[in-house]
């Protein structure tokens, strides 16, 4: 059966041909005995680890890659599976993908990593509940990396061939008026913008955007119906609760919710609303907004609950006929971008719309204006997103798409 799984791995590398790479390929190497990717589903982890053997590693017969939910392991356990490549086939690296579907997952790469000490394993895996929760016997041995959707930039790279290389958000605050004059060039940057909102923070978009939707609501189905269920063993009845918050969020304003809200309207308790909202959060479906308050009070609830990414809202709101909300797409992306780039933000009350770090952010299109903003304005910004070029403490919003 190994040569089997070798044909399968062959034939999936000959088939790898896509010429440019995620953000994360370049921070990516095999100098780790245990390397995690974790990262929410159709964030382009199987092709990253493809890429990366067929780039970077010369003997092909050396590795063998093997999705983890293949039949062969039914019956047949991860460790002896690696004892078997390592002294028949010589097989000395293992790309092991959709990890968190094995039983006992964890513990069997920890026995792995101590029994063979010339083997290194790269894992990954599309649930990052049971990656995370299952990796507090493995951070010490290895190291875990997190996929993030498609950056603006990222999406730009893809579709117009060009190399454009990212900035640090410090390098924004400090020079947004001239990145954007540079940037503004990009001839119909506005429109490729536009697009990204709409399809590109899953890299399956790059297959054609005709059945984007139907795709990305494929991608949620598994989510809740293979890896919620699955990890948290619960009932059909209870799992429809997932579906009701996302849909629910899809159609109220921007943030215009939080946990004691959503849990009157689906008619559950407090608890039941926060554990299922935290889970939608871990799997990469919502993304929760805290207040910039001080100790205890940050860590209670979440002050904003917000679809987790544009794409997501964009084919929700397809799926139930509603129309698009455009201050709640501003939102959206502006969060995610910072987000993802590393970067924590808080919902504010009293100044603006959002804070990150001293910086207080208001957000909205080329007429807004500072009226809402009552801090200081050296330290308070207007992200527009109906403008191309930045002017005086005023940002616009495609420019934190290049943030990592």
């Amino acid at each position: 059966m190994i040569s089997s799984l070798q044909n399968t791995y062959l034939r999936l590398i000959n088939q790898t041909n896509y010429e440019k790479h995620r953000y994360l390929y370049d921070k990516f190497d095999l100098s780790n005995k245990l390397t995690g990717i974790v990262g929410a589903r159709g964030t382009g982890k199987t092709t990253l680890m493809l890429q990366y053997i067929k780039e970077q590693i010369k003997d092909l017969k050396s590795v063998l890659y093997v999705s983890v939910d293949h039949i062969y392991f039914n019956n047949v356990r991860l460790f002896d599976f690696v004892q078997e490549a390592y002294e028949t086939e010589n097989i000395s690296i293992f790309f092991l993908d959709e990890i968190h579907k094995y039983k006992n997952w964890n513990q069997e790469l920890k026995n792995i990593y101590d029994a063979f000490p010339s083997i290194k394993v790269v894992f990954s895996g599309s649930s990052s509940i049971d990656l995370i929760k299952g990796t507090y016997d493995l951070t010490r041995r290895g190291v875990i990396h997190k996929l993030k959707g498609l950056s603006f930039r990222e999406y730009l790279n893809f579709t117009t061939k060009k190399n454009i290389s990212p900035f640090t958000y410090d390098e924004l605050m400090k020079n947004y008026q001239d990145i954007s004059f540079e940037l503004s060039k990009i001839s119909k940057i506005k429109g490729h913008f536009n697009d990204y909102l709409k399809y590109g923070y899953y890299p399956y978009i790059f297959e054609g955007n005709e059945f984007f939707n139907q795709k990305l609501m494929n991608t949620v189905n598994k989510t809740i119906y293979e890896d919620i269920s699955n990890f948290f063993k619960l009932k059909t009845e209870n799992l429809n609760f997932f579906f009701k918050i996302l849909y629910f969020l899809a159609t109220i304003p921007p943030g215009n919710i939080n946990t004691h809200n959503l849990s009157n309207n689906l008619g559950i308790d407090d608890k039941t609303t926060r554990n299922y909202v935290n889970i939608l959060n871990e799997t990469g479906l919502v993304t929760l907004i805290f207040s910039n308050k001080k100790g205890g009070s940050l860590i209670r609830k979440p002050e904003k609950i917000f679809i987790d990414n544009t794409s997501l809202y964009y084919t929700l709101c397809e799926e139930i006929g509603k129309e698009i909300n455009v201050g709640t797409v501003r939102e959206l992306f502006f969060i995610n971008a910072l987000n993802n780039s590393g970067r924590k933000v808080f919902y504010r009350k009293k100044a603006g719309d959002f804070n990150c770090g001293n910086v207080d952010y208001e957000i909205g299109g080329k007429n807004k204006t500072k009226q809402q903003i009552k801090t200081n304005l050296k330290n308070s910004f207007i992200v527009k997103d109906d403008v191309l070029i930045s002017s005086k403490n005023v940002i616009p919003l495609y420019l934190f798409g290049f943030l990592y």
